[in-house]
């Protein structure tokens, strides 16, 4: 037996681990993204287990349509790029844009997506293919590039697709669209289907999608402090959230809240998204006490959350999809110890309550008003604890969620080599 890893030469060995995947994702380093943040952690836990990674992603230039870091940096289209953890990314063109409007994001996707496949399709084999949502060209482009190098596809759900589209009206009418048919069509037709949560796997179960997995969203314990809770004395009451500021979250209600209260009382909302002008042109007609920041990285982000009396996840309650949906900040959150203003439900509110991070208060103005007034006059309940820490160990650690995924993936494609021996193809 050769000491090579599988898929160092054109003939593959017999499957044994470590293997070598082909991630397909719109969003990777050196960007600040949920597919980055879920994905550098994955990819640093695949390598340390001697998994050699191919990420086929598009120059940096995520969220705002442009280039805006150094060309060595951020990728150079049709070149090889060392990522962090000894990867390697084969950068694909992208069409720059101004703004982050969906139109525009999507020719973007798309046009990335189809020159993906040819990418793709350059250097060795691997022995899997995984794409990664919620860009939907990129799980077509995942899947054509699958069949061409004749290997199992594995399709990462990590929002709850085609339910999301018809809730944010995407889709309208009883007459299925064309994104409902695409991505029921990919994920059909995936060897593995991978959702962040249990609820959205059960709802493909249910649908006859075959082979579903759930790996959650999570992050490493290691490089998250568990902070001091906020005093018990202190001057006014500071609400913070950090994510993004679009429609799905309904952060106008925590604007309003803020206005209710009036003085002693402060709001920051930290990112970006579609949302943002409306959001900030209702704090300065309310008056409201709101600060807006940028998006923030490492310390600046410690710094917000050192601030804070209690951090908010918040999804708006009238899109039955985000009943099977968990925002990632929740794991953040509940690992440094800050009280946790839940504005959600279904599996997103018993991952709080079980955790006993915080409060689940109802998406309306007067209920978020009428928590953090109490909260205000009883600080006490400020104080978390550890047992969100806790939560956050046993159950969204990377290292033990990519231990997970690497057993899926290898068990998919000793099956695959398996069946095509017999077949005699192998």
């Amino acid at each position: 037996m050769s000491n090579s890893l599988p898929g160092d030469s054109a003939e593959q060995d017999p499957v044994e681990a470590p293997l070598r995947l082909m991630l397909l994702t719109h969003s990777y380093w050196p960007e600040h993204s949920p597919p980055q943040r879920r994905w550098g952690a994955l990819t640093r836990e695949f390598r340390r287990a001697g998994w050699r990674i191919d990420v086929v992603a598009p120059v940096a230039h995520y969220p705002n349509g442009r280039r805006n870091l150094p060309r060595r940096q951020a990728g150079l289209a049709f070149s090889i790029q060392r990522g962090p953890h000894g990867e390697n990314i084969r950068r694909v063109p992208y069409l720059r844009h101004i703004g982050t409007s969906s139109m525009a994001r999507l020719i973007d996707q798309v046009f990335s997506a189809v020159l993906s496949v040819p990418v793709g399709l350059s250097g060795k084999k691997p022995h899997a293919v995984l794409a990664t949502a919620p860009s939907l060209p990129t799980l077509a482009a995942g899947l054509v590039l699958s069949k061409l190098r004749r290997v199992p596809f594995i399709v990462e759900m990590r929002d709850a697709w085609p339910d999301l589209a018809r809730d944010a009206r995407i889709v309208q009418g009883s007459v299925k669209s064309i994104v409902e048919h695409v991505v029921e069509f990919v994920q059909r037709r995936a060897d593995l289907v991978v959702t962040v949560t249990e609820g959205f796997a059960d709802t493909l179960r249910a649908r006859g999608i075959r082979n579903v997995i759930t790996v959650s969203n999570g992050l490493d314990l290691s490089t998250m402090p568990f902070l001091e809770p906020p005093p018990l004395e202190r001057e006014g009451f500071h609400a913070l959230y950090l994510g993004n500021h679009g429609k799905s979250q309904r952060l106008d209600i925590l604007i309003r809240a803020a206005a209710l209260l009036g003085e002693g009382f402060h709001l920051t909302l930290v990112g970006h998204g579609t949302s943002r002008p409306q959001l900030v042109k209702l704090a300065r007609e309310l008056d409201a006490p709101v600060t807006f920041y940028p998006s923030l990285q490492g310390p600046a982000v410690m710094d917000r959350y050192r601030e804070a009396d209690t951090c908010i996840v918040s999804l708006r309650d009238d899109w039955k999809s985000f009943e099977t949906t968990v925002p990632s900040k929740t794991y953040e959150v509940l690992a440094i110890g800050r009280h946790v203003t839940a504005i959600v439900r279904g599996e997103a509110e018993r991952i709080i309550l079980d955790a006993k991070g915080g409060d689940v208060v109802a998406a309306t103005v007067e209920a978020v008003a009428d928590l953090w007034r109490e909260l205000s006059k009883d600080r006490g309940r400020l104080t978390a604890g550890k047992s969100g820490r806790e939560w956050v160990e046993n159950h969204a650690e990377y290292s033990k969620l990519a231990l997970t995924y690497m057993n899926h993936i290898a068990q998919l494609v000793g099956q695959e080599t398996s069946a095509r021996c017999q077949d005699g193809e192998a």
